[in-house]
């Protein structure tokens, strides 16, 4: 993956069963900072850093238009969206070359 290419990707915390839609140009820097807290927010309150999902655009404005569908759809569409590509709901971000991440149960 380049460094900057347009995507939206969702993100999951497995104790809360909570999920995140975002968007972003710099994908894995931006999963960093979801990892490391550094804007503060819900992410971070709710411990949402888990890469679940991603789809690249070709542009910033593709990009935030299917951001801004998928934000309102019911959260069992964005499950179904979810397992179709990752069933096991891996952290996509290992493939990406990120860490796995660290239990912080």
């Amino acid at each position: 993956m380049r460094e900057r290419q347009p995507c939206v990707y969702i993100l999951a915390n497995d104790f809360y069963g909570t999920l995140y839609v975002g968007v972003t140009s710099n994908l894995i820097g931006r999963i960093m900072q979801h990892r490391e807290g550094t804007f503060g927010g819900f992410t971070t309150q709710y411990e949402v850093t888990r890469l679940v999902w991603y789809d690249v655009a070709d542009t910033m404005e593709a990009a935030i238009a299917h951001e801004k569908r998928i934000k309102r759809w019911h959260r069992d569409w964005k499950i179904e969206l979810i397992e179709r590509a990752n069933p096991r709901w891996d952290d996509l971000a290992v493939g990406l070359g990120l860490p796995p991440l660290r239990d912080s149960r």
